[in-house]
């Protein structure tokens, strides 16, 4: 079983002969036998054990069994004990998902204190049939049926190349000492229910379930390679990351097929379900507007683009914030003469008051704006743009409604969104980022201006 466990390594490039491995070692069967092998085959590696307090003395006695191990093997013992009740209460999650949660964070703290290379799982092949049969009946993509990968990130797995029988053979034949859980023969647990219920009615059908199912997982694992390939090269055409958001044509993605699954795959690391995905498939052809939310992300249904955008606290909320402490409307900022600068969510406003002269240097971009001192009305005031706001536009004649104005510039819903004014006595100075207003801009008769910058 050496041989098989150094070629799978090989095989796999799980690590190299130099490297340092913690294996995680609870005392079960199944990390005795990965501990004996790594002894036997000459491996540097340590030891981690938690101890999750879930079983009282069977899992104290667990821990000295694991430390006992170490010390016989003469290697670092690295061991934590977790409050995994409290933890799984206090954050609403399973007892299974918590003391996830835990270890791995745990695992992961040792192995950058003390220099180790990788995590070493004891998974086996069983281990991963059961995890592909529980994916396949909670319903997932293509990536949740590979079963359980010999290397993730840091995490490595140099027992899937054997089975629990094997397992059990070679440690029954060299009598190895380990630990049984008795956790493991309670069915509460839906992985339980799979080893216990499930595979011994599917074992009837076919005897040589393992090999079939492993030999199925091999070939969805080339699969899902060719998926991940395509997926991405789309995704590189198609999905276009901006400073603060991120766009896809809805021209580009209608050319795919199936456009479900290609919109899934580039939603996914925006936490959009599969059931929200078919929602916006639904509204591709529809007006302007609608919105999608996930847990972490928004989508905004645009005219020719769908816009994914980070989910905060929305703006009004954080002015509301900064305003209480100046005790001033909800939906205003006010600004004093002497007011310098001001941050409002992502950007920067700088003031500056300047005497003007026929040599003053006049900046031209939407970025800027350069005001008539004496035409404005201070405290100034800075705020959203609202249904039925008009003003004067630089350039042209009358007023204008500011939605009309919108419309002409083609801005995105986002872009409207996210427009705000500067104000003076309740008219607009300023659209900020677009254009001035004409009855504040600077004459030949103007003596200071009032020059505000966008950053």
């Amino acid at each position: 079983m050496i041989g098989s466990l150094a070629n799978y390594i090989e095989k796999e490039k799980l690590f190299y002969s130099a490297d340092k491995i913690l294996l995680t070692v609870s005392g079960g069967i199944d990390s005795m036998l990965m501990c004996e092998l790594f002894h036997k085959a000459g491996f540097k590696f340590g030891i981690a054990h938690c101890n999750f307090q879930l079983r009282g003395a069977e899992s104290d006695s667990d821990e000295a069994f694991v430390r006992t191990l170490a010390e016989n093997y003469n290697v670092p013992f690295h061991f934590s004990a977790f409050d995994t009740a409290i933890y799984s209460k206090a954050n609403k999650l399973s007892i299974q998902t918590a003391a996830r949660q835990l270890r791995y964070k745990w695992f992961e703290e040792i192995r950058e204190q003390y220099n180790y290379n990788y995590i070493a799982t004891a998974h086996h092949k069983d281990d991963s049939i059961e995890t592909f049969l529980i994916n396949l009946v909670r319903g997932t993509g293509i990536s949740g049926l590979h079963g359980i990968l010999p290397k993730h990130g840091n995490i490595i797995r140099p027992m899937l190349f054997t089975s629990k029988n094997e397992i059990e053979t070679y440690v029954k034949k060299h009598k190895l000492e380990y630990r049984s859980d008795s956790s493991n023969k309670s069915d509460k647990y839906v992985r339980n229910k799979i080893r216990l219920r499930i595979i011994p009615v599917l074992k009837e059908l076919n005897p040589g379930l393992e090999n079939t199912i492993s030999n199925n997982i091999q070939h969805l694992r080339d699969v899902e390679l060719i998926y991940k390939n395509d997926i991405e090269a789309k995704r590189s055409k198609i999905v276009k990351p901006d400073k603060n958001s991120i766009s896809i044509s809805i021209k580009q993605l209608n050319n795919l097929k199936p456009v479900t699954t290609y919109l899934y795959e580039f939603l996914k690391p925006y936490n959009f379900n599969s059931s929200t995905v078919e929602e916006i498939i639904t509204a591709l052809e529809g007006e302007s507007g609608r919105l999608f939310f996930s847990e972490t992300h928004r989508l905004i249904k645009d005219r020719k683009l769908l816009i994914i955008e980070p989910r905060i606290k929305s703006q009004e909320t954080k002015i509301t914030t900064l305003e209480s402490k100046n005790k001033t409307k909800v939906s205003e900022i006010l600004i004093s003469k002497n007011q310098k600068e001001i941050k409002i969510n992502r950007f920067k406003l700088i003031f500056k008051p300047e005497i003007y002269t026929a040599d003053s240097e006049i900046p031209i971009s939407p970025l800027s704006a350069v005001l008539d001192f004496d035409k404005l009305a201070f405290p100034l005031e800075i705020r959203k743009w609202q249904k039925g706001d008009v003003f004067y536009p630089l350039g042209m004649k009358g007023k204008k409604k500011l939605s009309d104005f919108f419309i002409d510039k083609k801005l995105s819903i986002n872009q409207k969104e996210n427009t705000w004014l500067l104000t003076s006595a309740g008219n607009i100075a300023w659209v900020i980022g677009h254009r001035i207003d004409d009855r504040f801009k600077i004459t030949n008769k103007t003596l200071k201006i009032y020059f505000v910058e966008l950053v």
